[in-house]
């Protein structure tokens, strides 16, 4: 039915206040499709005495969310600690092409279920080079030949969005609000 959203449909809208725009709203499935092949994300967070903090890793798209780990001393992780707003963003850095922001709230998670959940998306996404196994609510890097923890513990955070912005280089910019 037209006019009905579906469950993490987002209501989509073309932003004009950037330029005049030349194309249309980018549809939310150009978007979601992006967030879910990435290969990298940039994650900014606010340090403590609120200079920005910027990061690169790898993260997965999974059921409306992104998820991505760290560890308990990186510098995210801290910042988390005192300000969970976040911005992950990923695209490209050509003439051309569609870059997306997603902005929202860092939440650890820690329920068990869900973390092995994660750890298969995870698997499946990129092909087995990121074995995690759950333990007490960590994620863990594990080598299968050779039977051994490969780190530390590592904390998952996962971030629903609040609004995500899609930028259509050249063209237009979409804002789809959650």
């Amino acid at each position: 039915m037209k006019g009905v959203l579906r469950m993490n449909e987002p209501i989509t809208k073309l932003d004009t206040r950037h330029g005049i725009p030349l194309g249309e709203a980018t549809p939310w499935e150009e978007a979601r499709r992006l967030l879910e092949t990435a290969d990298l994300f940039w994650l900014s967070t606010v340090r403590a005495d609120g200079r920005p903090h910027v990061t690169p890793l790898v993260a997965v798209w999974h059921e409306g969310a992104i998820h991505f780990t760290t560890t308990e001393i990186a510098q995210k992780t801290i910042n988390l600690c005192e300000n969970p707003h976040v911005i992950l963003t990923t695209g490209c850095n050509q003439k051309e092409g569609l870059s997306v922001v997603v902005e929202g709230d860092a939440v650890r998670v820690t329920d068990q279920d869900t973390l092995e959940r994660l750890a298969s998306v995870w698997a499946t996404k990129w092909d087995g080079s990121w074995p995690y196994q759950v333990r007490n609510g960590y994620f863990y890097l594990y080598d299968e030949e050779e039977q051994r923890v490969l780190t530390d513990s590592n904390f998952v955070f996962t971030v629903k969005p609040t609004r995500i912005s899609a930028f259509a280089t050249g063209v237009s910019r979409t804002i789809y609000q959650f």
